[in-house]
């Protein structure tokens, strides 16, 4: 029964999605059956009652008339004595038509009816056989023949028909009554029972609409309520009224928007506190580290003329001091990003030669291979653009294969899957369909492993935890996809199946449109 009902219930979910369509349809189905089971009780009870009587009536009345009028008759009568008696019959209250049979005197069968309408041949065969067949008699007067009664449809009309032979030897007398007065009084209930079911159907309908606006009414308030919380409303409270199962869920709800606002609120201020400790540490840090790189430029030129045993210690405070200072750099890029300031200062470039002066300016002429065409002019921010280049193709010489490939091309496919940083200020870019600058960065080393594709752009991720140290940061690719996501493109990594690492930077043709109206005036007049 259990599973029955679930079965039923996931049924009804998946034909009526609407909370509300299903309490009307059970409401009315409910009703309709009620109703429909009430007035088929109802009709039943009656038409046996009325036909019943109907029936006990006119029988009664024709065995008595019968016996009255056919049984003060002579034995074998003659034909119009019969046609006497059946019309005497006839003429009962009960206005029904008779047919007496008997044999005259000569044994001559006579048959005769009190309307042209109804002849011995109407009667059915099984009645007449059951009305002149003799039973056994235990010695009273009239035990040899019984009354017997048969209800028939003749063309769509609804007869009684009866029989019965009079004691001592006297004639058979049938009677057919019409019901059509009952047929038509039990109809005339039918359609009373069938515009009552309406009703009630539709008070139903209209019972199981008040019903659902009040449950759902305060549902649909949860439901907004939770719909602005998720927006990040976290001061969004119900009103409670009264004391059912409906408030305690507002109560629940209330009591579980004001922890989460907390929660929240102890959240936001922690990290805001991190990141105001990572910047003014940041920020501490580069006035020592400005020294100290100046330092370590002069030690670096002076390195041939330091001594052999001092020049190793030299070289190591050299690199750990560049590598210091790249994460100083690193760290307070990311706490710009984080905190939302980070901005673009567009240019149009043509791509090709940005790409090729972010090759020589590392030296990485001789171990990069470049396809693009000149020509291509993209309005980005060129600085931006060279430490997504940088990072990109610095990580697959790190970690790749030489030689390693540049290619750059424009893609004319829909620029789905482009995020917005700035949805405000990006409009519909993300979703309009044109041409998408596409730069891919291939190596031929070993590929990513599968198990660190999706962290590769994580911050600070270390694919072996037993090699926590390397010569960078870890937030290289990290700010690289930042940058890419403020020009509302996207990096993705892949493995290429002929081997190595491929890294595919997309971006809009034009930033412009993520750039505020207030920040384009400041670069017209700049």
């Amino acid at each position: 029964m259990r599973r029955w009902l679930g079965r039923t219930r996931d049924w009804l979910t998946g034909l009526l999605p609407s909370l509300r369509l299903r309490l009307v349809v059970v409401f009315a189905m409910v009703a309709l059956s009620a109703a429909v089971a009430a007035s088929g009780i109802a009709y039943w009870l009656t038409r046996d009652a009325v036909v019943n009587r109907a029936q006990n009536a006119a029988l009664k009345d024709f065995h008595k008339t019968l016996g009255d009028h056919a049984g003060a008759l002579p034995p074998h009568p003659k034909c119009e004595q019969l046609k006497e008696a059946a019309d005497a019959i006839a003429g009962s209250t009960q206005n029904y038509e008779v047919v007496l049979v008997d044999r005259d005197r000569d044994g001559r069968p006579c048959a005769v009816a009190s309307s042209e309408e109804f002849e011995l041949g109407d009667v059915p065969k099984k009645l007449r056989s059951a009305v002149v067949e003799e039973h056994p008699s235990d010695g009273g007067p009239d035990a040899a023949h019984h009354q017997y009664w048969q209800r028939v449809s003749l063309d769509g009309t609804p007869y009684l028909i009866s029989g019965a032979t009079v004691i001592g030897e006297g004639p058979a007398g049938y009677m057919r009554k019409s019901l059509t007065q009952e047929q038509d009084d039990l109809t005339s209930l039918a359609w009373s029972l069938a515009i009552a079911t309406g009703l009630a159907l539709i008070g139903s309908v209209l019972l199981a609409q008040a019903a659902a606006s009040t449950v759902l009414r305060p549902v649909q308030r949860l439901g907004d309520a939770a719909r602005r919380l998720g927006e990040g409303k976290l001061d969004t409270r119900l009103k409670v009224s009264g004391s059912d199962e409906l408030a305690e869920l507002s109560h629940t709800f209330n009591a579980t928007a004001a922890a989460l606002e907390e929660r929240v609120a102890d959240l936001s201020a922690r990290e805001q506190s991190s990141r105001r400790f990572v910047a003014d540490m940041s920020h501490e840090l580069r006035t020592p580290l400005t020294a100290i790189s100046a330092v370590t430029e002069v030690l670096e030129d002076e390195e041939d003329n330091l001594d052999p045993m001092i020049a190793p210690a030299v070289q190591l405070v050299v690199s750990e001091t560049r590598r210091l200072n790249d994460l100083v750099e690193n760290l307070m890029e990311v706490t710009r990003f984080d905190a939302g300031t980070a901005r673009l200062v567009l240019d149009t470039v043509d791509v090709a030669d940005q790409v090729t002066a972010c090759i020589d300016a590392r030296a990485w002429l001789d171990a990069v291979e470049l396809d693009a065409d000149r020509g291509l002019m993209i309005r980005l921010d060129p600085r931006r653009l060279d430490v997504i280049l940088a990072n990109l193709i610095g990580n697959a010489l790190k970690h790749g294969g030489s030689p390693v490939r540049v290619s750059v091309h424009m893609c004319s496919a829909p620029r789905t899957g482009l995020p917005a940083v700035d949805e405000a200020r990006a409009g519909n870019l993300v979703d309009t369909e044109g041409e998408v600058l596409v730069i891919e960065v291939s190596d031929r080393g070993p590929g990513i492993p599968e198990d660190v594709l999706p962290h590769v752009f994580d911050r600070f991720y270390k694919a072996s935890a037993s090699r926590p140290r390397s010569e960078g940061s870890g937030l290289g690719l990290s700010i690289a996809l930042e940058n890419a996501h403020i020009h509302g493109g996207e990096i993705t990594a892949r493995n290429n199946p002929e081997g190595g690492a491929v890294f595919t930077l997309r971006l809009p043709p034009d930033a412009s449109v993520l750039v505020a109206p207030e920040e384009r005036e400041e670069e017209d007049v700049q």
